[in-house]
C-alpha cells in the first residue's frame, strides 16, 4: 500500500471521487470527432486506482499535445497545395498535348488564354489584392464567386478549373485526362478535408463552365466554316504557297476572332510594308537581297539563334519522295515556357504564377489577332518566293517558310507583347536561362531581360530567311503597343 513517505497515496478512482462529473462524457462532448480515441486514454487513466494526480496531469498533457497535433494534421495539406508547381505541371502537360495535336500558332494561343484565365479566376481568391477579369476582358461577365463563410482550397479550385477548361480546346482529351488522374492522385494523398475538397472542386468546375461559355462566343466555331483563302497569282506582290508542302494559308479569318483587350483586330494597324517593286535597286529588292545575303553568310551563332526560335509546328522533313513531320512547340508555347521559367526563378507564389500565365496568354492571343489582321490585309509575298524568282532559283531559307503571308512577323509581334507584360510582373531587367528548346536538342540560352529575348526572337526571322527587315522592326513596334495597351486596360490587382 503506498504511503506518504513514498509520495504516493491510495485513493479511489478519480471518476468515483466525483461521480457527478463523467470525464468521458465531458471529453466526448467537447471533441465529438474522437481524435482516434485520445479521450479514451484519459478515461482509462482516470479510472485506475493507483493513478496519482501528477500522473493524471502528465497524461492530460500528452492528450493536449495529441489534440493539437491532430488539428495540425487537418490543415497540413495547405503548405504542399500552395506550391505553384501544380500549375507548372499542368502547363507542361498542356503544352505537350498542343505540340502533339499540331495546333497552329493562333489557335494554340486561344487554348492557352482561356485555360490560364480560368486558373487565375479561381486562384485570385488566395490574395484579396487581386481582382477578377470579369467585366474587363471583352465579353467576360462576372465570374462566379465562392460562397461566403465557407472554407475553400482555392489552389485545388484553380487546378480543377485549369484542367477542365483546357480539355475543351484540345483533340487528345484522353491523354490530358490520364495526366489529370495522375495529378489528382497526388492531390488525394494530401488528405484535404472532404467538405473542403468537394466545395473546391465544385467551385473550380463553376469557374471552368463560365470561362468555356465565354469562349463559345468568340466566333472561333463559326470561323471553322469560313471559306479558304484565295491565292491571287495574277498579282506578283501577293502571297503564294511555298515548298516543301505548299500548304494552304493558315487561319485567314483570325482577325474575326473576338480579342481579349483590344477594341478591334485593327486597333494597332502597323504602317504598310515596303511597296512591291522588282526593279534592281528598288527598296523592296534591297530588302529581299538582304534576306538572301544574310542567309548565305550565316554565322554559327546566327544559325543557332534561328533554330532556337524556329517554333514551327508544321516543319516537314523531306528525304527523296518521303516526307514526315517534326512536332515542335509553337511561338506562343515558347513564351508560356518563359513565363514558367520566370516564375520558378522568382519563386512566385501560387496566385502570382497564375497571373503571369494569364497575362502572357492574353498578350499572345491579342498579338496573333492583330498580326493576322495585317498579314491577310497586306498579303505580301514571302522572301523565298521573291528570291527564287528574281535573284537565285536554287536558294533555300535556313528555316521552312510558314504557310501564311509575310507582313508583319508573328514572332516579332507576340514576342514583344509578351516581353512587355512579363516585365510588368517580374521586372524590366529580369534575367533568365531559357531552356525551352532543350527537349528539341538545342542548348540553353541566357537573356538579361525579356526585351533582349524579344529582340533576338524577332531578328531570328531574318536569319531564318523567312522575313524582310520591315516585318521584324514594325512587328516589334506593333507588339509593344499591344502589350502596353493590355497593361493600361486590364487590372489584375487593386489600385
Amino acid at each position: 500500500m503506498p504511503t506518504a513517505t513514498t509520495n504516493r497515496f491510495y485513493r479511489q478512482p478519480l471518476l468515483k471521487l466525483n461521480k457527478a462529473y463523467n470525464y468521458k462524457q465531458f471529453l466526448s462532448s467537447r471533441f465529438p470527432f474522437g481524435f482516434g480515441g485520445g479521450w479514451h486514454i484519459l478515461y482509462i487513466c482516470a479510472n485506475q486506482p493507483y493513478t496519482t494526480v501528477k500522473q493524471f496531469a502528465f497524461y492530460s498533457s500528452l492528450f493536449i499535445i495529441f489534440l493539437f497535433s491532430c488539428k495540425s494534421d487537418s490543415t497540413s495539406y495547405k503548405k504542399e497545395l500552395s506550391n505553384p508547381d501544380w500549375l507548372h505541371q499542368i502547363m507542361g502537360a498542356y503544352t505537350d498535348v498542343i505540340v502533339h495535336d499540331i495546333f497552329s500558332p493562333p489557335v494554340a494561343s486561344r487554348n492557352y488564354a482561356y485555360t490560364t484565365i480560368a486558373a487565375y479566376e479561381a486562384a485570385r481568391h488566395l490574395d484579396s489584392s487581386y481582382v477578377s477579369l470579369g467585366g474587363q476582358l471583352n465579353g467576360l461577365s462576372a465570374v462566379p464567386e465562392p460562397e461566403k463563410g465557407k472554407e475553400y482550397a482555392f489552389e485545388l479550385a484553380a487546378i480543377k478549373a485549369m484542367i477542365t477548361t483546357g480539355k475543351k480546346f484540345i483533340f487528345s482529351e484522353k491523354d490530358f485526362s490520364d495526366f489529370e488522374k495522375t495529378l489528382m492522385a497526388k492531390v488525394d494523398k494530401l488528405n484535404i478535408p472532404k467538405d473542403v475538397y468537394d466545395r473546391s472542386i465544385a467551385y473550380g468546375d463553376a469557374v471552368a463552365k463560365h470561362i468555356i461559355a465565354w469562349a463559345d462566343g468568340d466566333n472561333y466555331k463559326q470561323s471553322r466554316s469560313f471559306s479558304k483563302f484565295t491565292i491571287n497569282l495574277k498579282d506578283a506582290a501577293r502571297w503564294r504557297t511555298t515548298p516543301p508542302v505548299f500548304m494552304d494559308a493558315i487561319e485567314p479569318h483570325w482577325n474575326q476572332i473576338r480579342p481579349m483587350a483590344l477594341d478591334s483586330a485593327g486597333q494597332f494597324k502597323p504602317v504598310p510594308p515596303t511597296p512591291f517593286d522588282t526593279l534592281p535597286g528598288s527598296q523592296f529588292m534591297k530588302e529581299a537581297r538582304e534576306v538572301y545575303e544574310t542567309g548565305k553568310n550565316l554565322s554559327e551563332e546566327q544559325t543557332l539563334i534561328a533554330n532556337f526560335w524556329d517554333c514551327n509546328p508544321y516543319k516537314m522533313n523531306v528525304t527523296g519522295h518521303a516526307m514526315h513531320a517534326t512536332k515542335k512547340i509553337t511561338p506562343g508555347g515558347h513564351w508560356m515556357s518563359i513565363a514558367r521559367i520566370s516564375g520558378l526563378k522568382a519563386k512566385s507564389d501560387f496566385v502570382k504564377t497564375a497571373q503571369s500565365y494569364a497575362i502572357t496568354s492574353i498578350a499572345l492571343f491579342d498579338g496573333f489577332i492583330s498580326c493576322w489582321d495585317e498579314k491577310f490585309r497586306s498579303n505580301l509575298i514571302r522572301p523565298e518566293s521573291v528570291i527564287n524568282q528574281y535573284i537565285d532559283e536554287n536558294w533555300m531559307p535556313l528555316l521552312q517558310t510558314p504557310p501564311f503571308p509575310e507582313y508583319t512577323s508573328g514572332h516579332s509581334v507576340i514576342s514583344s507583347a509578351s516581353a512587355v507584360v512579363l516585365a510588368s510582373v517580374y521586372g524590366e531587367n529580369f534575367s533568365f536561362k531559357d531552356s525551352t528548346e532543350v527537349r528539341f536538342g538545342l542548348p540553353v540560352r541566357d537573356f538579361p531581360s525579356y526585351e533582349a529575348a524579344c529582340q533576338e526572337a524577332a531578328i531570328s526571322r531574318l536569319y531564318g530567311g523567312i522575313h524582310y527587315k520591315p516585318a521584324i522592326v514594325n512587328g516589334v513596334d506593333q507588339g509593344k503597343k499591344i502589350g502596353h495597351h493590355i497593361l493600361n486596360t486590364i487590372r489584375f490587382r487593386k489600385s
